[in-house]
């Protein structure tokens, strides 16, 4: 049964068509690109670098402005756009205003919380007129109850988990490969009309049983049981009510830990003497970074973080180690380094002051949920075993129950209503 069902695989990784498992585009099928930024500045590890940069380049004028803003076929100092929704003149705190750039810049609107990649938040300057594609349909229905699913760029031959969940506003970057989709669990606010194939929990509930047939479980499953593949995450859905829950429970703690304590969770702990924790004190620009196996140390010039698991170093996503791109990140924004082909005295070098102790804090939890996440794959390697020989439900199933094929209405962001969003230049947006 095992080798029919690896042959199957093999067959549908170059049709499309897997007998064994469902495409996640069937599962969640309402999905949004990564977000495109158009330039580099206005993301970053600092917040207070975000908003030095964007008082820099409102105190500009003409053809200085123009150079700093960056220009694309999107979005120049002189583009009227309208708000993102939830940041209107209307919402609290400093908004972003619809007006022309170049004229009336107003007030920095306050950074917000985003995950930049897998595993890594970040801050985002909330403008739209200074986002190429911002993805306006993910701001507005992301709320204090969304959960997205974001998954991984595909790489061949490599480890690491197929997709991630975060209640962050999500970019969809990938560190390596093509970047994945972005698919909210909820397609309007407030946890209402969940993004899932109509009649699926219907299914799941006669199969399985009703104890555990909300999406948030389904959410789980997913992120238990995911398989990466050329064409996107494979889920393999089971009719084994034993092996239902046990993935289920699965990926739930995986959620939690990738929540990090979000939504009244616990934040992640590492049994005592296994916590990190900083050896000595980190430099204020580091250089680089090197893992002491031995020692299970993290050496950062003259800094030193113990004990760091194995496991947390070398674990990868689309081949990269999450560590290492996390710590190179922030250790060029200490010093203001730039990406390549940009501008020396650009807006990316504003605001370095650094390595911050924040980001040894972050990095501290981000030691601890590597770890935990590592700690973890036993059990996902067990669960998937238990698919090889457990029932499943079919595609075939799905369609005489209705659920697939998926209708292309479901495919479309949904109408939210109750929003009143600014346009550009100030007018109402109808939505």
């Amino acid at each position: 049964m095992t080798a029919r069902r690896t042959a199957a695989a093999a067959t549908a990784a170059g049709s499309g068509e897997d007998s064994t498992s469902l495409e996640l585009d069937e599962l969640m099928p309402w999905s949004v690109r990564p977000l495109r930024t158009g330039r580099s500045w206005v993301s970053g590890p600092d917040p207070a670098a975000l908003r030095a940069r964007w008082e820099r380049l409102a105190a500009a004028e003409g053809a200085e402005q123009e150079r700093l803003f960056r220009p694309s076929r999107s979005r120049t100092p002189h583009t009227p756009v309208a708000a993102l929704p939830g940041r209107s003149t209307a919402g609290a705190g400093a908004a972003a205003g619809t007006g022309r750039f170049a004229r009336e810049p107003g007030a920095c609107p306050d950074p917000v919380r985003i995950l930049h990649g897998p595993f890594d938040e970040q801050w985002l300057l909330p403008d739209h007129r200074l986002i190429d594609a911002a993805r306006p349909e993910l701001w507005r229905v992301g709320d204090g109850r969304q959960l997205f699913a974001v998954e991984h760029g595909y790489v061949p031959q490599t480890a690491g988990p197929a997709l991630s969940v975060t209640h962050l506003l999500p970019d969809g970057h990938s560190p390596a490969g093509r970047p994945g989709r972005i698919r909210p669990l909820y397609r309007r606010p407030d946890a209402t009309d969940p993004n899932l194939a109509p009649g699926l929990l219907d299914v799941v509930r006669t199969r399985l049983g009703p104890q555990e047939a909300g999406p948030e479980s389904v959410l789980a499953w997913i992120l238990a049981a995911a398989l990466p593949s050329p064409s996107g995450c494979r889920i393999p859905l089971p009719a084994d009510a034993e092996v239902w829950a046990a993935g289920v429970e699965l990926g739930r703690e995986l959620v939690r830990l990738q929540l990090r304590g979000a939504r009244g969770g616990e934040r992640p702990r590492l049994p005592g003497g296994r916590r990190p924790y900083v050896r000595a004190a980190l430099p204020a620009r580091p250089t680089g970074i090197v893992y002491d196996a031995e020692a299970e140390a993290l050496v950062i010039g003259d800094g030193r973080i113990s004990p760091v698991p194995a496991g947390a170093w070398e674990f990868t996503v689309s081949g990269v180690r999450v560590l290492e791109l996390w710590f190179g990140r922030r250790a060029a924004a200490a010093v203001g380094a730039v990406p390549e082909c940009v501008e020396a005295d650009g807006l990316e070098v504003v605001g370095a002051r650094g390595w911050t102790p924040e980001w040894t804090s972050e990095l501290l939890e981000l030691i601890t949920v590597l770890a935990l996440l590592d700690g973890l794959r036993p059990r996902q390697e067990a669960l998937r075993a238990r698919l090889e020989r457990a029932p499943l439900i079919s595609r075939d199933e799905l369609r005489a129950a209705g659920v697939l094929p998926v209708p292309a209405s479901l495919r479309r962001p949904a109408s939210v209503l109750g929003h009143q969003e600014e346009g550009p230049e100030g007018q109402f947006a109808l939505l």
